[in-house]
């Protein structure tokens, strides 16, 4: 394939924009190169600016599990923009979605609805901090909630891939009062408790975590998470960026028979648009501003567009849910990429939930960080590529979740098979 366009589009970005890139998760830094540019997307497909065609397993990093251009989203955001982007006044669409979210994950009685992941992240820390009036927050090693600075340490998704997991500009003040533990890890988990329980405000997580690669929690660790919050008057917050209405349409609380006390959403909940929520419990949610004293504003918050594309989305997933299709696929997909990696001999590790996946080229079971940052990375660059040449479009990242959307087909999946059959051959 040539992506000469690409590479000068590239160059001309780097001149303006630092790194070229407005995200460090696109800059490619963890499989070298240089990114592609894209002109648009299709379906499962996505389009780059030389006219390359390439089977979309990133999904935008999760927002589209109706692919690209779903014509109910498309449909709903074009009459949106007919009367208006923005108004910075509230509009019954916001409500009709925090009702929506409500219905779908009921342990969301109220909901907030912000401008992203990051900003919903950061206000659940402060309205945990504000309902208990405690300062300590306990977070995973590899778990990633966004660019908030008290939260950016031992971090995962792009701060993993590119070795930074804490960043210079964030003063030691701000994460003075986080308590980094290993996911999965129950010992360490009750000794944090047994020594700080009493300061502790809340412990965030990615229920099931995709930022250091897609790593499944155990039984145990979930269990006794919610026994030691519950007993110490912690709050229990379950960032569901990625899981919310991915895993199942009640996100991942659903799937694994989990209640949190606050829940981060984003990605899914806006359909493709920038959009972020938190909620929970009614007296908790009630403590934000202007029905409490817990500040939080913004001025794009619940944007219309925003809101109807999320709606749609939702829409669409409620009326036709399409989770035992995905995991359907997911698993064809699974085996097929296992039984490829196995016959050209290579260590690997394949987690997978429905149509989410992370292939790791790792000869050890990966339960957290420490795991997922043993396996070879140089070798999972060697296979991006590979299957880049071959029409595929993967996380460009080994640390990152793969999406299955409802665009795929299995004509889609048996592609993938072959093209990765050939691609592990290459690298074995």
């Amino acid at each position: 394939m040539t992506r000469s366009r690409s590479a000068a589009a590239f160059a001309r970005a780097c001149q303006a924009i630092p790194g070229g890139v407005n995200s460090p998760a696109r800059a490619f830094g963890g499989v070298g190169g240089e990114p592609i540019f894209i002109d648009r997307g299709e379906g499962a497909f996505l389009i780059d600016i030389d006219g390359n065609r390439y089977l979309d397993y990133v999904g935008s990093w999760g927002p589209l599990i109706l692919g690209h251009c779903h014509p109910r989203v498309v449909d709903a955001v074009n009459r949106a923009m007919a009367n208006g982007a923005s108004f910075g006044a509230p509009t019954e669409a916001e409500t009709e979605l925090a009702e929506l979210i409500g219905q779908l994950m009921p342990s969301l009685e109220m909901v907030r609805l912000v401008s992203s992941g990051t900003e919903a992240a950061m206000s659940a820390i402060r309205l945990a901090r504000g309902f208990t009036g405690r300062d300590v927050i306990v977070k995973f090693a590899g778990c990633y909630h966004g660019h908030v600075d008290s939260l950016l340490v031992s971090a995962g998704s792009s701060a993993t891939t590119l070795g930074v997991p804490t960043s210079p500009g964030v003063p030691k003040g701000c994460t003075a009062d986080t308590l980094v533990l290993r996911y999965n890890d129950v010992a360490a988990l009750r000794q944090a408790f047994a020594a700080h329980g009493a300061k502790i405000a809340g412990v965030i997580l990615e229920p099931i975590a995709a930022n250091m690669g897609l790593i499944l929690p155990s039984d145990e660790f979930l269990t006794e998470l919610r026994r030691l919050t519950g007993h110490h008057g912690a709050l229990l917050i379950y960032d569901e960026v990625i899981t919310g209405f991915r895993v199942a349409l009640g996100g991942a609380q659903e799937l694994l028979g989990q209640k949190a006390d606050l829940t981060v959403l984003g990605k899914i909940v806006g359909g493709g648009l920038p959009v972020g929520a938190y909620g929970g419990r009614r007296d908790i949610m009630q403590k934000v501003m202007p029905a409490g004293p817990v500040f939080q504003a913004g001025t794009l918050s619940g944007n219309p567009l925003a809101m109807a594309a999320g709606l749609a989305t939702l829409q669409e997933l409620r009326d036709q849910p399409p989770y035992a299709a995905l995991d359907r696929r997911g698993k064809k997909l699974a085996d097929g990429l296992h039984a490829a990696a196995a016959e050209g001999g290579i260590p690997h590790q394949l987690p997978r939930v429905g149509g989410m996946w992370t292939l790791f080229f790792n000869a050890e079971p990966v339960a957290d960080y420490d795991a997922a940052k043993t396996s070879d990375s140089k070798r999972f660059a060697k296979f991006f590529w590979a299957m880049m040449d071959r029409g595929v479009y993967l996380p460009c990242s080994q640390f990152e979740a793969a999406f299955l959307s409802t665009a795929h087909t299995e004509a889609h999946v048996a592609q993938t098979i072959a093209a990765a059959t050939e691609a592990l051959r290459e690298i074995a």
